[in-house]
C-alpha cells in the first residue's frame, strides 16, 4: 500500500529540495556502511582469533564454537535495538535515533579493541565481550530504521523505493571494507603480531564513527515527513504515544506479516554468502580464498538487484517485484548447487550472482513496502521490528539448518527444497499484506 504525500512542487522548490535529499542519502549510506563494517569485523575476529584470546581454557573446537556463539548474540539483540531506537525515532525524530545508534556502535566496537583478554581478566573477559556484542547488535538493529527512513522520507513520492534501497548498499560496503582491513592489518604486522594484538586495530578504527555522527547531528535535517506528522499532531492537540512499541504490539499482525514476508530473503542471502563458504571449502574442497572471492564478486548481483528492482517497484508496485524475486530465488536454489559442484570459479560466480540478484529483488522493495505499512508515528519501530525478527528467524538459523540438511541427506536436494519452501511460504504473508490496512 502506498502512502501518498501531496506536497505542491515548483521548479524552484524542487531544486531547493535536492541538496537536503542528497545530504540525507550520503549520511544514510555512510552510517549504514560503517555500522555494518563494525558488525562484520566481529565475525571475522570470532573466526580467526577470539577463541585463543577469550576462550583458551577449552579445546580449539569448543573455543571456536564459543566465539561463534557470541557472534550469534548480536543477531538476538537486534530486535531489542529496533524497539529502543524505534521509540526514540518515532518520538523524537529519525536523526537523533540514528546518531544514538552510531554512537553506541562506535563505543562498543572501540571498547572491544581495548578489552583485556582471558589471560589478563579471567572469566570477566568473555563476559564483557558478550555484553559489548549485545551493544553492537542493538546498535545495528536501531541503525537500520534510522538510515532507511531518513533516506526514504526525504524522497519524492514516486521514488521512495529507490531512496529506501540506497542505504542498503552499506551491507556490501561494510562487508568488503571489513575483509580488506583485516587483510591489510595482517600483511602489515605479520601473523604472530596479528594474533597477539593486531586484531584490535580494526575495532579501534571504529572511533571514526563519532565524528561522522557529530556531522550528521549538525548538518543533516530530520525527515520532512516526520516533521510534517509532528506538526499535524500539534495542530490537532494529539497526545504523544507513551510507547511506540506498545502501539505496534497492540496490532502485531503487521510486524508478523513483515517478518514472514522478508524471511525468505534472509534465508537465501545467508545460505549463499555464509553457507556456501562452508560448502565450497569443506564439501567440495575448494580453496577458502577462491570461494570468498566468488562471494565478493557475486555481491555485485545483490547490489545491482537491490537498486534496480527498488527503482522498478516505484513503477510497477512493491509486491509484484518482491514476489518475482522470491520465486526466482526458490527455483534457482536447485541450480546454484550443481553449478558449484563443478568446482569451476566462473560457474560458481554465475550461480551466486543470480541467486543474490534474486535476493536483491526482495531486498530492494522491502524498505518502502514495510515503511508504507505504518504511519510516521510508529513507522521506525514497526518496520525495524519486522526486518530484525526476519533476520533472526531466517538468516540467523539458515547456515546451521543447511549443515544439518547436508548431513541428513544425500547431496544438496534438501537444502534447495528448504530455500524453495521458504520462498513459497513467504508468498502467503506477502499476499496478506495487500489486505492489511495501515495501522491507525
Amino acid at each position: 500500500m502506498n502512502i501518498q504525500v501531496d506536497v505542491p512542487r515548483t521548479a524552484v522548490s524542487a531544486v531547493s529540495d535536492r541538496k537536503p535529499r542528497v545530504k540525507a542519502l550520503a549520511a544514510a549510506i555512510s552510517a549504514s556502511a560503517i555500522e555494518y563494517y563494525d558488525f562484520m569485523i566481529y565475525g571475522t575476529a570470532a573466526a580467526l582469533v577470539f577463541h585463543g584470546q577469550f576462550f583458551p581454557e577449552v579445546s580449539p573446537t569448543a573455543g571456536i564454537l564459543a566465539s561463534f556463539a557470541t557472534f550469534a548474540v548480536g543477531f538476538a539483540a537486534r530486535p531489542l535495538g529496533a524497539a529502543v531506537f524505534g521509540h526514540i525515532g518515532d518520538r523524537h525524530g529519525r536523526k537523533p535515533a540514528l546518531v544514538g545508534a552510531m554512537v553506541l556502535m562506535a563505543v562498543a566496537s572501540t571498547l572491544i579493541g581495548l578489552l583485556p583478554n582471558f589471560a589478563m581478566a579471567g572469566i570477566m573477559a568473555p563476559l564483557l565481550l558478550v555484553l559489548l556484542r549485545v551493544a553492537q547488535g542493538m546498535a545495528v538493529g536501531g541503525q537500520w530504521g534510522g538510515a532507511s527512513l531518513l533516506a526514504l522520507e526525504h524522497a519524492p513520492p514516486n521514488r521512495r523505493g529507490l531512496y529506501g534501497a540506497i542505504p542498503q548498499l552499506g551491507v556490501p560496503l561494510g562487508m568488503i571494507t571489513a575483509n580488506l582491513v583485516f587483510i591489510l592489518v595482517g600483511v602489515l604486522v605479520g601473523q604472530e603480531a596479528f594474533d597477539s594484538w593486531g586484531w584490535r586495530i580494526p575495532f579501534l578504527l571504529s572511533i571514526v564513527m563519532l565524528p561522522l555522527a557529530y556531522a550528521i547531528h549538525r548538518n543533516i535535517e530530520d525527515s520532512p515527513e516526520f516533521r510534517r506528522a509532528e506538526q499535524e499532531r500539534r495542530n490537532r492537540a494529539q497526545a504523544v504515544p507513551k510507547s511506540s512499541l506498545l502501539e505496534v504490539l497492540r496490532r502485531p499482525k503487521a510486524v508478523l506479516l513483515a517478518a514472514g514476508t522478508f524471511a525468505p530473503a534472509t534465508i537465501s542471502f545467508y545460505i549463499i554468502t555464509t553457507g556456501m563458504l562452508d560448502y565450497g571449502v569443506h564439501e567440495l574442497g575448494m580453496g577458502k580464498n577462491t570461494v570468498l572471492t566468488a562471494v565478493l564478486i557475486a555481491m555485485s548481483g545483490w547490489t545491482a538487484g537491490t537498486i534496480g528492482f527498488a527503482a522498478l517497484s516505484d513503477k510497477v508496485g512493491r509486491r509484484p517485484v518482491f514476489a518475482a524475486g522470491a520465486v526466482v530465488a526458490g527455483a534457482w536454489s536447485f541450480v546454484v548447487f550443481p553449478l558449484a559442484d563443478t568446482g569451476e570459479l566462473p560457474l560458481l560466480v554465475l550461480g551466486l550472482f543470480v541467486g543474490l540478484a534474486a535476493v536483491g529483488a526482495m531486498q530492494g522493495p522491502a524498505v518502502a513496502m514495510f515503511a508504507e505499512m505504518f504511519p510516521p508515528q510508529v513507522r521506525y519501530t514497526g518496520a525495524s521490528l519486522g526486518h530484525q525478527v526476519a533476520n533472526i528467524v531466517g538468516g540467523g538459523w539458515a547456515p546451521l539448518i543447511m549443515v544439518a540438511l547436508l548431513d541428513a541427506g544425500d547431496g544438496t536436494f534438501l537444502v534447495s527444497a528448504y530455500v524453495a519452501a521458504a520462498a513459497v511460504l513467504g508468498l502467503i504473508p506477502l499476499a496478506l499484506l495487500g489486505r492489511l490496512k495501515e495501522i491507525s
